[in-house]
């Protein structure tokens, strides 16, 4: 199977190339069935490739497959290659698996669009490039992927690009992530700088022998984390993913939990013998940036009232958990999160866009209440993933968060007290979602003030009208007035959320830790499995010091758990506490408006500046240069008349010179 490791990448290819020259003619449905059996056969071939991985010994499961030489330029030789090993594999079974699911559902979501194959052209696409990232055996096949899936978040999040504020997210997803290329590409420059090469095995080996510097790693480390920066979503460049809701729900749940926010983690563990050998204070800054991240997002996510713009923040904070175990040398465990974040994390994503559907594009939670009766499938499905992210025993999100508090702990109890803090925060603001939208009192047909947006999913039937078209933006940043009556989802849309849920419930087996009664023949499964892809001394080691106390903080973390949902369920369903939610909480402590208003004022002025520089001063040198030469060439070329008595005159002229010249150089004149 793992000769057959390059059919992963290339059968979402081969959907997306049939889809985009027959898809309007093979229509709904059969243009997305097309395409979650594209993404589905991939997901099948992961697992062939993961088995055949699992039969091997660690030194023997890492398999690199050439498919052509690319870049071959002198000392610069880069093959179009892919290298499967226990990392990338794992990517790519969540990456196929949970968005072979996606697809199923949105082939339920997206009925009645006029572009509903254009959709699905996008989104194998999108699953493309994530592969090619993932499995790139450099970084210039990873960065192919890396461009790709930024180009298919523009595509996707503006997908209904006739509302402004849709195509306004798309550019700004694309805008903010080329400050992170920037990053990215430096990263790559001092790499083949320092080692000649940008295969990652190479690079492993330089750095594990001693053959990069330390300064030269912490540069590419350090540029590399500001790449990691905009694909993930980290302060201060998180600024496009809430923005990112504008796009259909399928496109929020496959960016937000099985593919591109994912991308920043997966390169940074990717590269630990890099950051191995770099400074230690490198970890410490992404160890800061990514509970800084996580806190931040969670202190904004208290206040919104549009049902995605919760998960969208909740998202932000989870990757800055991630970051901080990256930050704390805990690789395995950023890895765990990862994967258990894109069960829960896509489960609460489809569930809201359940929820959207069978309220008629409705999303203000101040407008839902009551739904797990109209709605059972979605509440309990739903429930499932508020628990999980909460970090309830035994549900999934538990395991990997206490891991990450854990190693949190080693690397400085401040770090660990703010990682708390914001578990806290994240049981609270989900525990206000859950009562907000399935319980407490039914408030769909009550008006709202400042109504939240609407997500017009092309259901033309449900939306009343008789052309799906008409449906786009209806009743965006509108009051609804009309009687709204919610429904359960169809099979197609509830299905995928009920293998998301129980994902949820046992994906904590992958990584268990040796806690109390768990045998320990079933712990830590996940590190072994990853353990050939980590360089010596790249995970941190725990000290005796915290494995006297390791016992101690499950139990914190599950009573901040209890206190986050017993003091949400005390605000928002037993209105026994007046909810607080500051304004400028909800306007995201103002840091979105002040950079806009930034980069439309004196950023602006300053763009403007440098373009006047380069069009007057950079280009004026080069043109002046150009047309002085003109000019000259302009003079020399009237001597040349084409005459033969003028060229004998200038030869005659140049003897009688040439004579003068050695006549008076005799005579001691020159």
């Amino acid at each position: 199977m793992l000769d057959l490791v390059w059919l992963i990448p290339a059968l979402p290819l081969a959907g997306f190339l049939i889809l985009f020259v027959f898809g309007r003619r093979l229509g709904e449905p059969r243009a997305g069935w097309l395409a979650t059996l594209m993404c589905a056969g991939a997901f099948a071939v992961s697992v062939g490739v993961f088995f055949d991985l699992l039969s091997r010994t660690e030194e023997e499961r890492q398999h690199i497959s050439t498919v052509f030489d690319w870049v071959p330029v002198s000392s610069l030789k880069v093959s179009l290659a892919f290298l499967a090993d226990p990392l990338s594999i794992t990517m790519c079974l969540f990456i196929t698996g949970i968005g072979s699911l996606i697809h199923l559902y949105a082939i339920g979501y997206m009925h009645g669009d006029p572009k509903f194959s254009k959709f699905f052209v996008y989104l194998n696409l999108f699953a493309f490039s994530m592969l090619m990232l993932v499995l790139g055996e450099n970084m210039l096949v990873t960065f192919l992927g890396w461009e790709g899936v930024g180009t298919c978040s523009y595509f996707l999040i503006s997908f209904w690009h006739q509302r402004e504020s849709a195509a306004t997210a798309g550019k700004k997803a694309f805008v903010t992530n080329r400050v992170g290329d920037w990053g990215f590409m430096l990263a790559m420059f001092f790499a083949f700088q320092a080692t000649g090469t940008l295969s990652y095995v190479e690079m492993g080996h330089a750095a594990e022998g001693g053959g990069i510097a330390s300064t030269t790693a912490t540069a590419i480390a350090l540029f590399a984390f500001v790449g990691a920066c905009g694909k993930s979503a980290q302060f201060p460049l998180y600024l496009w993913l809430p923005d990112a809701m504008e796009g259909p729900t399928p496109v929020s749940a496959l960016i937000h939990a099985a593919t591109m926010v994912t991308s920043g983690v997966y390169l940074m563990t990717r590269i630990n013998p890099i950051t191995a050998a770099a400074d230690p204070a490198v970890g410490t800054v992404i160890a800061v940036v990514g509970v800084v991240t996580a806190l931040f997002a969670a202190t904004i996510a208290v206040s919104q009232n549009d049902i995605k713009k919760v998960l969208a923040y909740s998202t932000v904070s989870q990757l800055g958990y991630m970051f901080l175990a990256v930050g704390s040398g805990a690789y395995v465990a950023a890895i765990f999160h990862m994967v258990t974040h894109a069960f829960f994390k896509a489960l609460l994503f489809l569930g809201s866009g359940s929820v959207i559907h069978g309220m008629h594009h409705e999303q203000d939670m101040r407008r839902m209440g009551a739904l797990r009766k109209a709605m059972p499938i979605t509440a309990i499905t739903f429930i499932i993933g508020w628990l999980a992210i909460a970090g309830v025993p035994p549900f999934a999100g538990f395991w990997s968060k206490d891991e990450i508090l854990l190693f949190a702990y080693e690397k400085s109890p401040i770090l660990y007290v703010l990682g708390l803090i914001t578990a806290l925060l994240t049981a609270f603001y989900m525990t206000r979602q859950v009562m907000m939208v399935f319980f407490g009192k039914a408030r769909w047909n009550e008006p709202v003030t400042g109504h939240g947006h609407a997500d017009p999913a092309h259901h033309a039937a449900d939306a009343g009208v008789a052309d799906a078209s008409v449906a786009v933006g209806a009743g965006h940043d509108e009051h609804h007035h009309g009687d709204i009556r919610p429904h359960e989802s169809p099979w197609i849309m509830v299905a995928p959320l009920g293998v998301l849920a129980a994902l949820s419930i046992v994906g904590g087996v992958m990584q268990l830790p040796k806690w109390m009664w768990i045998p320990d023949s079933i712990t830590h499964r996940l590190e072994h499995w990853l353990h050939p892809i980590l360089a010596h001394g790249a995970e941190t080691e725990l000290s005796e010091a915290t494995h006297k106390v390791e016992g101690f903080f499950p139990w914190l973390a599950i009573a901040c758990a209890a206190a986050g949902i017993a003091l949400g369920v005390l605000v928002y369903h037993r209105h026994k506490i007046k909810p607080v939610e500051p304004a400028i909480l909800a306007k995201g402590w103002g840091y979105d408006g002040a950079v806009s208003a930034f980069m439309g004022g004196p950023g602006r002025k300053a763009f403007d500046a440098a373009t006047w520089a380069d069009r007057t001063i950079v280009d004026g040198a080069v043109n002046g240069v150009a047309i002085g030469v003109r000019s000259l060439g302009g003079l020399v070329r009237r001597t040349q008349t084409g005459f033969v008595r003028h060229y004998a005159l200038a030869i005659s002229l140049g003897v009688v010179g040439l004579l003068a010249w050695f006549l008076l150089k005799g005579l001691g004149v020159l």
